[in-house]
């Protein structure tokens, strides 16, 4: 590890972070990051017929995962290629202000507070005109080895 720190941090591209999610329950949903630095996370999602619910609007489920990735994302960015900080939801509230049926939604997460690994962020999910549709509170904890900016390797 010695190495890893001594190794200078580059800026983790978007394509990078996409390619991190392209697996698993994620993949499935279709959003993708358009901003991920540290303490903020941004993700998108152009709203399909089949994220919608009964009622025609974006299913509740599909906001509180958007809420849930942002805000662990938003705590556990990684600049070292080819490594990956993760993190673990212990508690997540969601309150839902608004609804959409088409378009592009936003999930804006930003880590608020922590120590070395127990974090909370705040998410805020709007729509393409900046209404605001759901707010979201979550406290994460990076798993272990994953405490300093270094991370694991992706494959761990």
């Amino acid at each position: 590890m010695n190495d890893m720190k001594q190794a200078e941090a580059q800026d983790f591209s978007l394509s990078d972070a996409n390619a991190l999610y392209d697996r698993g329950f994620a993949a499935h949903l279709g959003f993708e990051f358009v901003e991920w630095v540290a303490d903020r996370a941004v993700l998108e999602l152009e709203i399909q017929d089949w994220h919608l619910n009964l009622a025609g609007v974006l299913h509740g489920g599909i906001i509180a995962t958007l809420l849930d990735i942002a805000g662990a994302a938003a705590g556990s960015y990684c600049p070292y290629p080819g490594r990956i900080r993760k993190a673990i939801t212990l508690s997540m509230t969601t309150t839902f202000t608004g609804q959409a049926s088409a378009g592009v939604v936003r999930a804006i997460g930003r880590r608020r507070a922590g120590g070395r690994r127990i974090f909370n962020s705040t998410v805020d999910i709007v729509d393409a005109d900046e209404r605001l549709l759901a707010i979201g509170e979550g406290t994460y904890r990076l798993r272990r080895g994953c405490e300093g900016p270094e991370g694991v390797p992706i494959d761990a």
